[in-house]
């Protein structure tokens, strides 16, 4: 055989083997849509998605002090855990597996093996746990992991049983933007929360009254609770006001109104600097009230969650509780680009408070007709969303009225 044939032979190795799987795993990755059932497609996804998840979560067992949570690794098993990564490592290669050898997806499976293949060889499960510092700089890479696997679990289940709009693909167009925010958000929890915390002790340490937070902290737990999420819904409705009638602030706050789908992913989309803003202006008022830790708590529960579901593709009968709690049909027109709309709809926990203060929604429709900024002038893209606040753009200047 020829020096020449011989090298011909290893090209196509590589294209078969390592060149075509990249190729077509970064155009899965481009692409938007409804996957067709059938053709292994939803299950090739799957277990690329876990292998993937599974190498981080390995990482995060190797690295515990810089890519773990402090607040989150104090509070779940580590065996608990194990057990976790040990079951979507064999999901996620068995279904691999399976569909190599049934020739579905070829390519797509292909990498999905090597992820856990990779993950296994660097421990799997079994990576051992020791003392480690506890005061380190980190990012949240386990809080991404269970928060993205929690909330796939849970929120595309509910959008599919109980659907606002039917034919809505879980990957519609721009998901790939909004899993950019979901990711950098968890990341950066670490600075974000030192920040915050910073913020709210520099600015507001001076009005906190132990004695009137002993008092506070002696109210029964579901009073005391439901007290705590009325104040902080009621810092969340002036600031999220003021983000649409300041122009300045509109500019930051567009970035989270650009989204043209909802769904449990949209609201993710959302400036770094909103972020941080948004939680020292709501989370004051608590901080200086003092709730207690287990109200605090409740509250932190009830948050992760309205965020996530008011945005999601999901209809259901509220009854007259449409008039007291936010719910995704309350929120989703919020988000609408209709006329009626705008500026419409600000609370985040309870819905009386827009009916009291005069900005509740006033609509003939059941449904919004159409979601985004008015002007679709939001460039598509995480860089250039966060960019965006700050480059001379006329639209941007104006409120959304």
């Amino acid at each position: 055989m020829s020096e020449h044939s011989r090298h011909g032979g290893a090209r196509k190795i590589i294209n078969h083997v390592v060149k075509a799987p990249v190729a077509e795993t970064r155009a899965l990755l481009h692409d938007d849509g409804e996957m067709k059932p059938g053709q292994g497609w939803i299950s090739s996804t799957i277990a690329l998605s876990l292998g993937f998840l599974c190498l981080l979560a390995v990482l995060a067992f190797h690295f515990p002090q810089y890519l773990t949570t402090p607040d989150l690794r104090h509070k779940y098993s580590v065996d608990v855990l194990r057990q976790v990564l040990l079951v979507g490592l064999l999901v996620a290669g068995g279904i691999s597996l399976g569909n190599l050898v049934l020739n579905r997806q070829r390519n797509i499976n292909i990498v999905a093996f090597v992820l856990v293949f990779a993950a296994v060889a660097l421990g799997g499960s079994r990576v051992p746990v020791g003392n480690f510092p506890d005061h380190t700089p980190y990012i949240g890479l386990d809080w991404f992991i269970l928060d993205l696997l929690g909330s796939t679990l849970i929120f595309v289940v509910i959008e599919k049983l109980f659907p606002l709009y039917k034919g809505q693909a879980i990957f519609r167009k721009e998901w790939q933007t909004d899993l950019k925010h979901f990711a950098v958000n968890h990341f950066i929890v670490g600075l974000a929360l030192l920040t915050v915390n910073f913020l709210l002790h520099h600015l507001f340490g001076w009005l906190v009254s132990s004695n009137f937070q002993q008092t506070v902290q002696h109210i029964p737990f579901l009073p005391q609770l439901l007290l705590c999420v009325l104040v902080a819904d009621m810092a969340q409705y002036w600031t999220h006001r003021a983000y649409h009638e300041v122009p300045f602030l509109w500019r930051f706050h567009s970035v989270h109104h650009s989204v043209k789908t909802m769904d449990w992913l949209a609201g993710s989309r959302q400036h770094m600097l909103e972020l941080i803003f948004t939680r020292v202006c709501v989370l004051a008022p608590l901080y200086i009230l003092g709730f207690s830790e287990a109200a605090m708590n409740g509250y932190i529960l009830i948050v992760g969650f309205q965020a996530v579901f008011n945005h999601a593709n999901v209809h259901l009968p509220w009854g007259p509780l449409k008039y007291v709690l936010v719910t995704p049909d309350f929120h989703h027109w919020h988000h609408a680009s209709d006329d009626e709309a705008i500026d419409r709809n600000y609370a985040a926990h309870y819905a009386f408070l827009d009916y009291l203060f005069g900005t509740a929604v006033k609509s003939k429709n059941k449904f919004p007709e159409r979601y985004g900024v008015v002007g679709d002038y939001m460039p598509d893209g995480f860089v250039k969303q966060q960019l965006f606040p700050f480059r001379r753009h006329d639209t941007a200047a104006e409120p959304p009225a």
